[in-house]
């Protein structure tokens, strides 16, 4: 737990700080155009990359809502901050820490929030000083948005929600009866959450430069492209389902940790998904194809906050940073969902757009790892605020100068025992296995008790293993520890080398015992040997 000493800055003045538009995307990996995506329109997006710097190798904390989220917005990592699943607030373990928006607050700003920042349920009262604008005449008759806009799916989740809740009890409220997949329908973009968030949030950004004597932080965040993938229909028509890439590495990694690797929980209990077995060709290009679609849905709503904030006057004052919360995987190493240590999970876009930066930098991206718990530092930086002392990032504002520096050797994530985790990260509930995931779990269970042969032991990998890893520039490790004892030699290593297998296809730690030991010496060092500081004090 972190207590932190909140300092209000009285002798600021705010009037001449950057304003700060934060834009979060939920469950958003690299599929962008400007990441090189084939098949993804993204044209608003991917003009943010063009005219500020793109980060190639940002990578987020734990590869889950909840956790990630509080390690952005607090600027510590789930080890310290004790976030490790969703079904936990931030202050009910950290009640005095002092958030990122909570900081700009008390320096002056007015701060602000439309959608999914936090994770759902977690509102945070105290990181906000200001309400959305809800009564301006535009936005004052606008219908709540929907989850779905098709009465034949509302009818789906209503009746499997009743039918779950009656045959399982309470344990089906904790996400048994979500409804289909997915929805196309013929509807306005603000049918739907997100595009009514950002009718919010236009509405809000047109009262904060009225109020022009104060600064703002604007937070806007996106739901898509989380499940369910409902977007409106005019997105899905933007692509040819015939002409949708798939997945072609559908093997779990050859050698790699049995743990490492869920069942896709979270798809598996949507409407229409099978319970146990692979995803059918055609339904896995349906899921793609509903993913994009939400892409793109929200890729139009980044465009219309970032016109409208052009049309304000104020763009020249006002920091654009845009960020997903984890990567995921569609069909890769046969999963559809987050929550893993590879790649695929912990690696998110990020983009920056500052009015200070040198032009010739515009448009350009950068090598650097960077991780999301340097976005607090850096914000202050930026913004020329004296960062708290619990931030356990790197501001990078460096990187925005010199894309090209030399900088951290190393970015962490961590998750624990994804198998045996349900899709908030919380650790299998006994009901759980009395649903139709009991088949699923003692096939999974199986895998990691063959594999693990002695080393077996349900309390330790239900509720103790996490699997720590560290991508470097060469190579993602992954160690699988026993967090009661962390000090102990970890009781299964991972070693994926990208310069030959950017895909992680296969596990390589046994071939290389002296590269996993020199960086599990490295890992073990952590987040401070690796800033860019200490390589420069070596």
């Amino acid at each position: 737990m972190i207590s932190v000493l909140v300092v209000i800055d009285a002798k600021a003045e705010p009037q001449t700080r950057p304003n700060i538009l934060f834009i979060g995307v939920d469950d958003l990996r690299p599929e962008l155009g400007c990441y090189g995506s084939p098949i993804a329109v993204t044209p608003n997006m991917d003009a943010l990359a063009t005219s500020g710097l793109r980060f190639n190798r940002a990578y987020c904390q734990q590869a889950i809502c909840g956790p990630s989220r509080v390690s952005l917005l607090t600027g510590t990592r789930p080890d310290t901050n004790g976030i490790t699943h969703n079904y936990v607030k931030l202050r009910q373990r950290n009640p005095d820490i002092l958030t990122l928006p909570q900081h700009f607050g008390n320096h002056g700003y007015d701060t602000v929030y439309l959608g999914k920042i936090f994770h759902h349920g977690d509102l945070d009262p105290a990181s906000w000083n200001r309400q959305p604008s809800k009564n301006r005449r535009e936005v004052r008759n606008l219908k709540k948005p929907v989850g779905f806009a098709l009465p034949e799916n509302q009818k789906i989740q209503k009746e499997t929600r009743k039918q779950m809740i009656a045959k399982y009890g309470d344990v089906a409220k904790l996400g048994l009866a979500m409804g289909p997949a997915y929805e196309s329908a013929n509807v306005p973009d603000n049918t739907y959450g997100d595009g009514y968030h950002t009718d919010l949030a236009i509405a809000t950004l047109k009262d904060l430069v009225a109020d022009d004597n104060k600064p703002f932080f604007l937070a806007l965040g996106f739901n898509k492209p989380h499940l369910n993938w409902v977007a409106p229909k005019r997105y899905w028509d933007l692509y040819d389902r015939e002409e949708i890439p798939m997945a072609t590495q559908t093997e779990a990694p050859q050698d790699g940790a049995a743990v490492g690797l869920h069942p896709s929980f979270e798809l598996r209990v949507r409407s229409g998904i099978p319970k146990i077995g692979e995803m059918d060709p055609d339904l896995s290009r349906t899921l793609k194809h509903a993913y994009l679609a939400c892409v793109s849905y929200v890729d139009a709503q980044v465009g219309r906050i970032i016109a409208a904030l052009d049309e304000s006057g104020v763009r020249d004052n006002t920091i654009i940073i845009l960020w997903s919360d984890h990567g995921y995987h569609l069909g890769e190493m046969g999963m559809w969902c987050k929550a893993t240590n590879y790649e695929l999970a912990t690696r998110v876009p990020m983009m920056i757009w500052t009015p200070q930066m040198p032009s010739a930098n515009r448009g350009k991206a950068t090598d650097g790892l960077v991780e999301l718990v340097d976005i607090y530092p850096t914000l202050c930086d930026l913004a020329g605020i004296e960062p708290p002392s619990h931030l356990e990032g790197t501001s990078f504002k460096p990187l925005i100068a010199n894309p090209a520096r030399a900088w951290k050797t190393a970015a962490f994530s961590q998750f624990p025992s994804p198998a045996l985790r349900e899709w908030g990260s919380f650790p299998i509930r006994p009901a759980m296995r009395e649903t139709y995931f009991g088949p699923l779990l003692n096939q999974v269970e199986h895998r990691i008790q063959t594999q693990m042969g002695s080393k077996w032991d349900r309390e330790l990998f239900e509720h103790d293993l996490t699997g720590y890893a560290m991508r470097t520039d060469r190579y993602r490790i992954v160690a699988w520890k026993d967090t009661k004892h962390p000090d102990t030699a970890p009781l299964f290593v991972e070693l994926y080398d990208h310069q030959t297998d950017p895909a992680e296809t296969k596990n390589v730690a046994n071939e290389h015992p002296e590269r996993v030991a020199e960086l599990l010496s490295q890992l073990n060092a952590g987040w401070t040997a690796a800033a860019p500081a200490a390589q420069e004090a070596k």
